[in-house]
């Protein structure tokens, strides 16, 4: 006994059963939501330079960005899977560990195809930090204050949203080198806190099976699908490589859901879905992943390409979107904490979508107040969906499966993000000289008429009305969907007492 309370004394944080064990949890997934903003903030505000610097093509530049995401994404669930398996305070210590080992060798790369290999092996990283995030909150906070720990995870990733275009801009002036660089000390620090502060609290599943077919079966689909879509607008609709992508991604993603219904042990266990609220809202953080990820790249090409201006500069512009969200978001997790989470996930997806409408008024010599004002409203739309959705959809699984679940929810929200990016550059590319589209992409078009430009703006509107509807579209999902899980209710609560406020007014 008096070695253990040495021990005790020698650790920093509390034991997992102390009642603000949950305030030392959120704080460590709060620095990996941190670090994850503001690597992708620093990183989209490079892109131009990195251009110049590494001499990419204009597919190259966006797969910098998409090979990260489509690797996080593919793995996320494979992550959650085998941290359940084996612990999430190792799997998400080692998902630190992992960012800061590839970020320094990407930081090293020479061109744009070694840095996209970098990239995709950051993005294995990225996947164990995405995975436990989510599941680690849920095991340490009560599900009344689930709304309130999700909306601060928010909070948190929109601190980062606001300091990375901005980071980014400042290191770029230094070297594009440093944009990767300065993840390492973060990353490792990361790394220490949680093995200092973190629990493991749930069991460990004694399913060591691993679905590798599903795996890569949705791995091949889903790049295919992505590939196609970008490479179309850039290349066209008839090339060889995009209809062969297409095709091959309309045969494999059919083909993983029906391999993920009959193996033993899934990527994917489509049981989770049975929950019509779970599954709703899995369907509404897609659309909102569609809808409002792209945006951010959009506005890099469009305040450095269009209007000019310079990386620093640029960032600071974007920071109305990520404000927007750091201001709405922990008031809607208190808010469906007390009032339930369908109401505010709707109005969200209805604010962001008027945001996006807005923006389509744009042009080159418009006045900053107004992307400002429309950023803001599209931040506090997309704040005001996150977290109550979130919380809504990690309140309906039991303990031992929050690991997948956390999995299901990020797959299912980057696949909409990484598809965004994908969708946006081929509406925005298309039709537009690649004389053209070079001096935008690569931050150079100050000597380009606004004539020539033309083309450019009327894609780029056109893209954001695209994405306007499908927010449309995401309000009508998340109104449709139940306001409470009663099949869900003796699976958590064996009492039978609501696990929500908003079933307990149901």
């Amino acid at each position: 006994m008096s070695a253990t309370h040495a021990e005790r004394a020698r650790r920093i944080g509390v034991h997992a059963g102390h009642d603000s064990y949950k305030w030392w949890a959120l704080s460590c997934t709060s620095l990996g939501m941190l670090l994850a903003t503001i690597n992708s903030g620093t990183l989209i505000i490079a892109l131009p330079d990195l251009e110049r610097s590494l001499h990419t093509s204009l597919l190259e530049l966006v797969w910098v960005i998409l090979v990260y995401m489509i690797a996080s994404t593919v793995l996320v669930l494979s992550a959650g899977r085998l941290s359940d398996q084996f612990g999430r305070k190792q799997a998400y210590i080692g998902g630190f560990v992992l960012f800061a080992l590839t970020s320094l060798g990407a930081g090293f790369a020479g061109s744009g195809t070694e840095l996209i290999v970098w990239r995709i092996l950051q993005g294995i990283g990225g996947s164990f930090l995405f995975a436990n995030a989510a599941a680690i909150v849920t095991d340490a906070f009560p599900r009344e204050q689930l709304g309130l720990a999700m909306g601060t995870n928010t909070m948190v990733a929109a601190i980062g949203l606001v300091i990375g275009p901005v980071l980014g801009g400042a290191l770029v002036a230094i070297s594009w080198h440093w944009v990767f660089w300065f993840n390492v000390p973060f990353a490792l620090a990361g790394s220490a806190w949680a093995a200092l502060v973190l629990h493991e609290i749930t069991g460990r599943s004694e399913d060591t099976s691993f679905d590798v077919l599903g795996t890569i079966t949705f791995l091949i689909g889903l790049t295919g699908l992505v590939y196609g879509i970008s490479k179309g607008g850039i290349s066209g609709w008839g090339d060889p490589a995009v209809i062969g992508s297409l095709i091959a991604a309309a045969v494999l993603l059919p083909g993983f859901v029906l391999i993920e219904r009959h193996v033993r042990a899934p990527m994917l266990d489509l049981s989770i879905f049975k929950s019509r609220l779970f599954s709703a809202a899995s369907l509404a953080a897609f659309t909102n992943g569609l809808a409002r990820f792209a945006l951010m790249f959009v506005f890099v090409f469009y305040f450095q390409g269009v209007q000019g201006d310079s990386p620093i500069l640029a960032g600071i512009k974007l920071a109305p979107l990520a404000l927007g969200m750091l201001i709405s978001s922990p008031l809607a997790g208190i808010w469906a904490d007390r009032r339930g989470s369908r109401g505010m996930a709707v109005a969200g997806m209805l604010v962001q979508a008027v945001g996006l409408a807005l923006m389509t008024t744009l042009e080159r010599d418009t006045s900053y107040i107004a992307p400002c004002a429309y950023m803001f409203i599209v931040g506090i739309g997309s704040g005001m969906f996150n977290s109550p959705n979130t919380a809504a959809m990690m309140g309906t699984v039991p303990p031992h499966r929050r690991g997948i679940a956390a999995g299901a929810r990020v797959l299912v929200q980057n696949t909409g993000a990484v598809i965004s990016i994908a969708f946006v550059i081929a509406v925005v590319t298309s039709s537009v000289p690649k004389t053209v589209l070079f001096a935008v992409f690569s931050g150079l078009a100050n000597h380009i008429s606004n004539a020539q430009l033309v083309p450019f703006m009327s894609n780029m509107h056109t893209a954001l009305w695209c994405l306007a509807g499908i927010s449309l579209l995401g309000a009508a999902i998340s109104a449709a969907r139940p306001a409470h899980a009663r099949g869900q209710v003796r699976d958590l609560e064996p009492s039978g007492a609501p696990n929500r406020p908003e079933e307990a007014a149901a």
